[in-house]
């Protein structure tokens, strides 16, 4: 059966949109064939998690904005991002639809380094960009969303890596939704060659609680063979956003993928995090923390499935719930058969701060295999009292002991991440939100 969808932009729309960039033509294809098969194509059905009145498609898609010359003349919350003891040499600010700011340091370029703007990328690395984008990690096929994404991108990175390049110093992108009605309808795309190394992180912000809009974000991340990727974020949409994030990794043999995600978002949220361990000896860690509160719904989902023989999957995904918010997280270990010696862990808590407020933690184990190990833990609660008790025994308040509690249940996730500065931005948005 057709399901008959108002989209929001048409054919003539895209095409337009498309040339007005100086897209090659495989783009504006792509785009085209996109929009097409996204008026029949359903909506995702996230567990337990009812999204077909959620606003997918009410956005402006094409902010324009002014570039910023000096990074002094950036407003304080974003600034909060960067190290600021150091001068920032490998950095992309988007705001809205425009790139603001973008640096890299020469001697990455002289290495081969890409890093650029998606829409930059598109016109000036077209090959590069066509072998991998939406190829092996997201296909724009899978449902509505995704289909609308490819039609729509407006934004978004490309990191290149080539092989045997190792990179000390992070690589950092920051989205900047200043309008309240814009889209960040965002591409990431990083590709590490053959025992290369790169750490990212991305952060999005933005300022709109009355307006309504959404933004559809999709990261792919590709790992050849011996290549590692750590891939950072911390979502800090406002509450008129309504986010779909889809991150997914391919890692090849004896490549490592590490995620550290930050999900605090204010409005509803659905969020995917898979990674496929194709090759032998493949590895990824997927770590992520997320508070809810109001009357947000959010569902995440980190899956990790495991084709090589030898490989290691590990996710830990740690919720903080208050007012009458409600989360979903799944935790899915799959090992296909042929995957000898693998092994997939994960752990799922959630910590209810509130009587109304709702988390399920759903750890799921699909083993195709005979010669593996597995294992999992999940549990919903309210804090500890005996840890109470014991910090209030020394003389801490009870306000005060919560508090580390929290921090310290959170921990796991935050000192992941590999940028001071972002680290201690995520910390106080923490505590903003429990508090």
């Amino acid at each position: 059966m057709t399901v008959e969808v108002t989209l929001p932009y048409d054919k003539e729309y895209v095409t337009n949109f498309s040339q007005g960039l100086q897209e090659p033509e495989w783009m504006k294809n792509l785009r085209l064939s996109a929009l097409e098969k996204s008026e029949s194509l359903p909506l995702p059905k996230p567990d337990k998690t009812n999204i077909s009145k959620w606003n997918f498609t009410e956005f402006d898609h094409h902010v324009t904005s002014d570039k910023i010359e000096n990074l002094d003349d950036l407003p304080v919350e974003i600034k909060d991002f960067l190290d600021q003891e150091k001068e920032q040499q490998n950095l992309v600010i988007q705001r809205n639809h425009t790139v603001a700011y973008a640096a890299i340091e020469q001697q990455l370029k002289d290495k081969g380094v890409i890093f650029t703007d998606m829409l930059t990328a598109v016109r000036e690395h077209s090959d590069l960009v066509e072998k991998y984008f939406m190829n092996d990690a997201v296909h724009v096929d899978e449902h509505r969303l995704t289909a609308l994404h490819a039609a729509l991108v407006n934004g978004g990175v490309f990191l290149y890596v080539p092989k045997n390049v190792q990179i000390e110093e992070p690589i950092q992108a920051i989205f900047w939704q200043e309008d309240p009605k814009a889209s960040l309808i965002n591409h990431i795309l990083v590709v590490a060659e053959e025992n290369s190394s790169v750490t990212y992180v991305e952060n999005y912000i933005s300022h709109n609680k009355e307006e309504k809009t959404s933004s559809n974000i999709v990261a792919e991340v590709i790992a050849k063979d011996g290549a590692k990727v750590s891939f950072g974020a911390v979502d800090n949409f406002e509450a008129g956003t309504t986010v779909y994030a889809n991150r997914r990794g391919v890692a090849y043999r004896d490549a490592v993928i590490e995620w550290a995600l930050g999900q605090m978002n204010e409005g509803d949220t659905v969020s995917e995090n898979i990674t496929h361990l194709i090759g032998d000896n493949s590895h990824s860690n997927a770590k992520t923390v997320a508070i809810g509160r109001g009357a947000q719904k959010q569902n995440f989902t980190a899956n990790i499935t495991h084709f090589g023989k030898g490989s290691d999957g590990y996710i830990l995904q740690h919720g903080v719930m208050k007012d009458k918010a409600s989360a979903i997280f799944n935790g899915i270990g799959k090992i296909e058969h042929g995957a000898s010696k693998s092994n997939a862990e994960q752990e799922s808590r959630v910590l209810m701060l509130s009587k109304d407020a709702r988390g399920d933690a759903n750890p799921i184990l699909l083993i195709d295999e005979d010669d593996v190990t597995a294992g999992h833990a999940a549990s919903v609660g309210r804090v500890d009292p005996i840890q109470l008790y014991y910090l209030m025994s020394r003389g801490i308040s009870r306000f005060e002991a919560e508090r580390l509690i929290i921090h310290g249940f959170l921990a796991p996730v935050v000192n992941q991440l590999p940028v001071e500065a972002v680290k201690r931005q995520l910390r106080q948005v923490i505590e903003r939100k429990v508090y």
